[in-house]
């Protein structure tokens, strides 16, 4: 099984996965393989803080491309 994650890509220019949790540590990937952890979920605790204060930056409005097919009929990404 193959999962993605987008951890140091590119497009994260200002804020990255890490940026958002208070301990990077159950993210911590060896040799190409994330580390499996005993915490439940993903294992991580949400810096509310820097969540909210991210959003209070408008800069950053991203938002989802759309595309269309030739027709003009909408393409999921």
């Amino acid at each position: 099984m193959i999962q993605e994650q987008s951890l140091g890509i590119h497009y994260n220019k200002d804020a990255d996965l890490l940026s958002y949790v208070m301990d990077p540590e159950p993210f911590r990937f060896v040799e190409g393989h994330a580390v499996r952890n005993q915490l439940p979920g993903l294992g991580v605790t949400v810096d509310e803080d820097a969540v909210r204060a991210a959003d209070r930056d408008h800069a950053h409005r991203w938002r989802n491309p759309v595309w269309r097919h030739h027709d003009g009929s909408l393409a999921e990404w």
